[in-house]
């Protein structure tokens, strides 16, 4: 009776379950690496945000772009309109507010340049504060939008265009190339420079 009771049990295949054991362990371990992989992306993500602003100083009769964040921003796109309507460079932004101004302001480009953190651009600087006050009581007619880039090529757009909107910051895939309403901040309209004494 013994020889048919050793007959019936099942011989396990010890071989088989080590290696099903050993590839649970290999997932486990694959998913367990993707997992920190994931975590040091976002953790290498929030060490090079970059957080780009807009604002103005009246004490110094200025606007300016600040980079708040802790990485570098590169600005790939601006953008600038009035009532809506893009506009090509400073000439026209003037033009279109109605603003002549003695001696031209001072601007510098944004377009293509790269912010370190804490960094800032004077983009316009007004001669004097009448002139900056003149500007400041239409600014509400005049609305940015800045593209621009981290290290990582995470990209964000600053819209000034959703005013009102908690969407005024929003990531995007990429920031547009060459596009037909890009504002050329270092043009200059010669045929309207040539009008002034």
């Amino acid at each position: 009776m013994s020889q048919e009771t050793a007959a019936t049990k099942p011989n396990r295949d010890w071989d088989g379950v080590t290696a099903v054991i050993a590839a649970l362990i290999g997932l486990l371990a694959l998913s367990v690496s993707a997992y920190t992989a994931y975590l040091q992306r976002q953790q290498v993500r929030a060490q090079v945000w970059p957080l780009v602003l807009l604002g103005s100083s009246n004490s110094k009769s200025e606007l300016v772009v600040l980079n708040k964040g802790v990485g570098p921003a590169i600005i790939r796109s601006f953008k600038v309109y009035v009532d809506g309507k893009p506009q090509r460079n400073w000439d026209q932004v003037f033009a279109s507010l109605g603003l002549h101004f003695n001696k031209r302001p001072w601007f510098s480009t944004v377009n293509g340049t790269v912010l370190s953190p804490d960094d800032r651009i004077t983009q316009l600087q007004f001669e004097t504060p009448e002139d900056f006050n003149a500007f400041a009581t239409r600014a509400e007619r005049v609305a940015f939008q800045l593209c621009y880039c981290s290290t990582l090529d995470d990209c964000w757009v600053l819209d000034g265009l959703e005013r009102g909107t908690t969407r005024r910051f929003r990531e995007i895939d990429a920031c547009p190339v060459d596009h037909p309403d890009e504002f050329h901040d270092n043009e200059i309209d010669l045929a309207r420079t040539k009008e002034k004494p």
